[in-house]
């Protein structure tokens, strides 16, 4: 059985979750409309040039969860799912996942969106675990803080190495698939890096080393 893994924002999904999140709450009036589509605007675009702050991001992004009760969250987030996630959905994405579950493959989505939001995405693409950033949760409501590490960059590592150790995997014939050039740390550690619509800078990385390039995006 091979690992493969899969980076979720922009690569299973026609778009990014994360940045959607704030552009729905905008659009539902749960945060100040301008300041928030600013930030929100703001981080997402140091996230595309690789020179995002996460502990910074993660500290806005997880505020709001902080300041309603799970039960509004879930309300909320079936909404998301509907509106703003549906429409994400790749035909050729249900299709490479379930070409690697017809291999035998684990599927594993490891994403920096944080598991409130990722979490049910991750169950209605079917995939066997996520790893994802984890809010912080105390007496059953969210306090705005990340619990352990946040999983970005070299933090996708990290937690892909615990998450071997813990659950008897290993790299051997593994496959990863992503966008950005924020997981380069990652690509360079399976035996099969592949770069999924790929940004600039990635994609010439993957042209000098001979990784394919693929599109689960186009409709030929």
């Amino acid at each position: 059985m091979a690992l493969a893994i899969f980076d979720l924002d922009n690569t299973l999904l026609g778009g990014d979750s994360d940045h959607s999140w704030g552009e729905f709450l905008v659009e539902q009036q749960i945060v100040d409309a301008k300041e928030y589509k600013q930030a929100n605007d703001r981080f997402y675009q140091h996230y595309l040039e690789g020179t995002l702050d996460i502990h910074e991001f993660l500290g806005f992004a997880l505020r709001p969860l902080s300041q309603h009760s799970m039960e509004r969250l879930n309300q909320l987030h079936d909404e998301f799912m509907r509106s703003r996630i549906e429409p994400m959905m790749l035909p050729k994405a249900m299709l490479l996942l379930q070409q690697h579950r017809e291999a035998g493959d684990f599927l594993l989505i490891i994403t920096a969106t944080n598991r409130f939001v990722t979490a049910p995405i991750g169950e209605r693409l079917g995939v066997d675990e996520l790893l994802a950033t984890d809010p912080e949760v105390i007496n059953g409501r969210y306090t705005g803080e990340v619990s352990g590490t946040p999983c970005f960059q070299e933090g996708k590592v990290e937690r892909l190495q615990q998450w071997l150790a813990d659950n008897n995997h290993d790299l051997e014939g593994s496959y990863f698939y992503s966008d950005s050039c924020n997981d380069l740390p990652l690509l360079e550690l399976v035996d099969n890096p592949v770069a999924v619509d790929a940004d600039a800078r990635l994609s010439a990385i993957a042209i000098e080393r001979n990784w394919p390039l693929i599109s689960l995006r186009d409709t030929a």
